[in-house]
């Protein structure tokens, strides 16, 4: 959005790369905790698109919707820059075999989507694996959009009763598997919030600071589906720290970032410096 097209163009707010961005990232979730039809998401895009870098499905949701459905939230997704996401489905589609898994890359590939995550919350896998896995995704003209985390049998929405008992990983075995997928060709990485700041007593915000010192946050993607988690990073590394958040959630991120609007702790305080 250029300054012309804004309203209010005198009022001061923080200054943002257009798209497509190096920083500042933000993917938004899409059909899960709710249904998104195209009348649904054309109302996100045509008010808050310039926002949107990313569209992500959840949970194979998109398996579960008519061809012409799916094509069409992926198609208006493309009119406004936004790319879109399979999510983690490939970690169900891999217990099926390599065949499957290269007829599921192909139908990605032929309806329109951009990035495959390669994940396994809930798979064990060796990270020579992940990495074969993650290439194959990018021989078949896809991007490859790896997740890593600290948590066995991360996702769907597990309680954290559950997951203390499955226990995590070193955080160093996560920086080294996100090194190996970067140094393979990985653009970004999504780091898992299960055992950081999600289904857990206590934020293991140690994790957080290891991984920005030692990997960079411009090379990785947090997710913080929650206003206190997103405001927390916001707070701790800079309004253009790339975060993955619910697609409701995308106005109250963007006033953050913009420095125009917040809580009580970022009010006014959320800055960039460009000069």
């Amino acid at each position: 959005m250029t300054k012309d097209e804004r309203v209010f163009t005198g009022i001061r707010r923080n200054q943002r790369e257009s798209k497509p961005r190096s920083r500042g990232l933000t993917e938004i979730r899409g059909p899960y905790y709710s249904v998104m039809g195209p009348r649904y998401l054309a109302d996100v895009l045509e008010t808050m698109g310039e926002y949107v870098d990313i569209l992500k499905f959840a949970g194979g949701s998109f398996s579960l919707m008519p061809r012409s459905a799916l094509r069409s939230l992926i198609d208006l997704a493309h009119r406004y820059d936004v790319r879109v996401s399979t999510g983690g489905f490939l970690e169900y589609v891999v217990t099926q075999g390599p065949a499957a898994v290269d007829d599921y890359l192909r139908e990605c590939r032929d309806l329109g989507f951009d990035i495959v995550e390669v994940s396994n919350g809930f798979v064990m896998m060796s990270p020579d694996d992940l990495v074969r896995l993650a290439d194959r995704v990018r021989e078949m003209g896809l991007e490859a959009k790896p997740e890593v985390g600290i948590q066995f049998g991360a996702g769907g929405t597990t309680t954290a009763e559950a997951l203390e008992a499955e226990g995590t990983r070193d955080v160093t075995a996560a920086i080294a598997l996100i090194r190996r997928h970067l140094e393979a060709g990985a653009h970004l990485v999504m780091i898992e919030s299960e055992g950081i700041t999600e289904s857990v007593r206590t934020w293991r915000t140690d994790v957080v600071a290891r991984i920005a010192s030692e990997i960079g946050i411009e090379h990785v993607m947090f997710e913080a589906a929650d206003p206190e988690v997103f405001a927390w990073y916001v707070k701790s590394y800079g309004p253009e720290v790339n975060l993955f958040i619910d697609h409701s959630q995308i106005v109250q991120l963007e006033s953050m970032r913009a420095g125009i609007w917040g809580t009580a702790s970022t009010w006014g305080r959320v800055l960039t410096y460009k000069g």
